[in-house]
């Protein structure tokens, strides 16, 4: 199982984050470039109950934003990664109207793919995903 702590400070605010973060419409993969749109099934707009992938990867993720400033996304199904595969953001306003992000990325690969994969993981991945929002 892989971990990563990434941090980005971004020009949105906290609720152009979450918005961007929760918009699954047909754009999404401008944004989010794992998020393609052959791949996004969104199951419940009452849950967030999402199937996303990119590249012969995806997973079915539960999007929490109850807490605004901390988004808890659980993976719930996937082809590669186990039940302990997450993605936390905590968004902290800036008093410059910047926002400083921190993400906590867990990938738990569930067969040798997903362990390959989580194992080669870097945080360009992750800052690359930020800058574009």
């Amino acid at each position: 199982m892989s971990t990563l702590h990434l941090h980005q400070t971004t020009t949105a605010t906290p609720e152009q984050f979450l918005a961007a973060l929760t918009d699954f419409g047909p754009d999404r993969s401008t944004i989010f470039p794992n998020s393609q749109d052959q791949h996004l099934q969104v199951h419940s707009r009452t849950a967030a109950d999402v199937t996303e992938g990119t590249g012969g990867v995806w997973e079915r993720l539960h999007y929490d934003w109850s807490d605004p400033t901390r988004i808890v996304i659980t993976d719930t199904d996937s082809n590669v990664w186990g039940g302990r595969s997450s993605y936390v953001y905590t968004l902290s306003a800036r008093p410059d109207g910047r926002t400083d992000i921190d993400e906590v990325v867990t990938r738990d690969g569930k067969n040798l793919k997903g362990r390959i994969i989580g194992f080669g993981l870097g945080t360009a991945i992750g800052k690359h995903t930020f800058e574009k929002v």
